[in-house]
């Protein structure tokens, strides 16, 4: 029997409710399997399980040990106003559940250079394109909507998944801190990627640009 799209419609929207209420979230930027939007202060609790799973937060190079709800609401209350380095929620397009975390950091616009940050907070999640697709997003939005030239991030030589995904995504590696990074009882490189404006062939979603703060359009 072959399901139309409009029989799988009510059960997408069903899903959307389970997760975030009878009402959809904002979405600022729409992919094939995830989409990104503001952060939410409701969500504090999701944010803090994330930060308390040690094989979520092992990547991150954040201080390796207990996140209290205190300590994640004074960072969202520093992300919240912080309007120099865009913060986004990532979610799973299909259901609209909240998965995971990213931003550009360190923003000089002067010199149109960031530094890119991802955080998958549901270990179902990994494996399936999803950060390979936040990726791509984050580097359209840095470079069609915020005009940078430059976008690097850092990532540590165990994290395989990570580095083929970013890959993938269209950065390039650029060289190493050998031995930098001591996890698991062993010491591990801290590899540093970038990808360049010009080298960027993705397919744009960044519909239009209106030339104010807040009006990016898919």
């Amino acid at each position: 029997m072959t399901v139309t799209e409009a029989e799988r419609e009510p059960q997408t929207q069903s899903k959307r409710r389970t997760w975030m209420g009878e009402e959809q979230p904002i979405l600022n930027l729409v992919g094939e399997k995830v989409a990104l939007g503001p952060h939410r202060r409701d969500l504090v609790p999701l944010y803090t399980r994330w930060m308390n799973d040690f094989s979520v937060t092992r990547g991150l190079g954040a201080p390796f040990g207990p996140m209290t709800r205190e300590a994640e609401e004074a960072w969202f209350d520093r992300m919240a106003l912080n309007q120099d380095e865009p913060a986004f929620l990532i979610y799973e397009a299909e259901t609209l559940r909240p998965i995971g975390s990213t931003g550009l950091h360190q923003v000089n616009l002067r010199h149109r250079h960031a530094e890119f940050g991802i955080l998958i907070g549901e270990p179902e999640c990994w494996g399936r394109g999803y950060g390979t697709e936040t990726t791509r997003l984050m580097l359209d939005f840095g470079f069609h909507g915020m005009g940078l030239h430059n976008i690097m991030l850092r990532v540590y030589s165990f994290n395989e998944r990570g580095l083929n995904a970013y890959r993938r995504a269209g950065f390039h590696e650029i060289g190493r801190r050998r031995e930098a990074i001591w996890v698991g009882g062993r010491a591990w490189d801290e590899v540093f990627m970038d990808a360049l404006a010009s080298e960027f062939n993705s397919e744009s979603r960044i519909g239009s640009f209106s030339g104010q703060v807040g009006e990016y359009r898919v």
